[in-house]
């Protein structure tokens, strides 16, 4: 990856296999959300490739096919959530991909059920906790029915109660076997994870067990958690 001047990710070479929960860790500045990004096309590597599935992320035609596989839920529900109705927002996916009207009310109904937010189907988004915000946020993925799910300090805005179920939810949708790469920098949520991958100055400084990662303490140290 990398900008005009500055290289946000150096020397990385990690392969992310189907069905593991991956921690994402670093310090601010690091590179998580770059390489996230990178994982979904929505940045471009100026050197070096990106593949999901066998298909590169700089052709332009591969787009579709890995944007369906990756789901990406950002920080603030907010800047995701664009309809006026729970159930519309959720539909917004699968109508863009322009699948029929029964399976997209499938879909909504099936991703809603999931994070436990079919009961407020008709409510307005912004009068939901932020924690529901981003339940729905989560949903309006899931519709897409994604190999992979990437979330991006999904549960930073979130109040102690609100992050309890976005995590538990995480954990159910990886016990189904979805695959999930979480950023975070809460080191509690780094323990249920299958492999933690940390980045200091957009270099993989760590990737292993979250056992070995809290073994070793001049590591964590060093990486300023």
């Amino acid at each position: 990856g990398g900008g005009d001047s500055i290289a946000a990710l150096r020397g990385i070479d990690l392969t992310l296999p189907a069905g593991q929960f991956v921690a994402l860790v670093g310090a601010n500045g690091s590179g998580k959300t770059t390489l996230a990004r990178h994982i979904n096309g929505l940045l471009l590597p100026t050197h070096g490739q990106v593949q999901v599935n066998g298909w590169d992320t700089r052709d332009r035609t591969a787009w579709p096919h890995i944007r369906a596989q990756v789901a990406l839920v950002f920080q603030r529900p907010e800047d995701q959530i664009v309809a006026t109705t729970v159930a519309d927002d959720v539909a917004f996916g699968p109508e863009n991909v322009g699948l029929p009207s029964e399976e997209i009310e499938r879909r909504v109904r099936q991703a809603l059920e999931t994070v436990h937010m079919w009961s407020c189907r008709h409510r307005l988004p912004h009068l939901l906790s932020v924690g529901q915000q981003q339940r729905v946020a989560i949903a309006g993925a899931l519709a897409l029915h994604p190999t992979y799910l990437l979330l991006d300090e999904a549960t930073a805005m979130l109040d102690p109660a609100g992050r309890q179920e976005v995590e538990a939810l995480l954990q159910r949708l990886h016990a189904q076997g979805m695959t999930i790469v979480s950023i975070t920098h809460r080191m509690e949520a780094v323990v249920p994870a299958d492999r933690v991958i940390a980045l200091a100055a957009g270099r993989v400084a760590f990737n292993g067990t979250p056992r070995c990662f809290f073994a070793d303490a001049d590591r964590l140290a060093e990486l300023r958690l």
